[in-house]
């Protein structure tokens, strides 16, 4: 999953894929600093392709963190 968030925004901001790596890690860093450590956790754990139990739990998660 981190792979393809990547490429993602490497071709949407026509950057290299070291470019758009560093970029994304440093915002979801960031990100995960303002998550409670279980939600940060369960992050990491699906941007690594290991989702933990029900990915739309986890989503739903953080989305509400963010009012949405």
């Amino acid at each position: 999953m981190m792979d393809e968030l990547i490429n993602q925004v490497a071709a949407k901001a026509g950057i290299s894929t070291d470019q758009a790596k560093a970029a994304v890690t440093t915002v979801l860093d960031f990100v995960k600093t303002k998550l409670p450590a279980p939600i940060a956790s369960q992050l990491d754990a699906l941007l690594q392709g290991n989702p933990p139990g029900n990915v739309d739990d986890v989503a739903k998660s953080i989305g509400g963190l963010f009012g949405r």
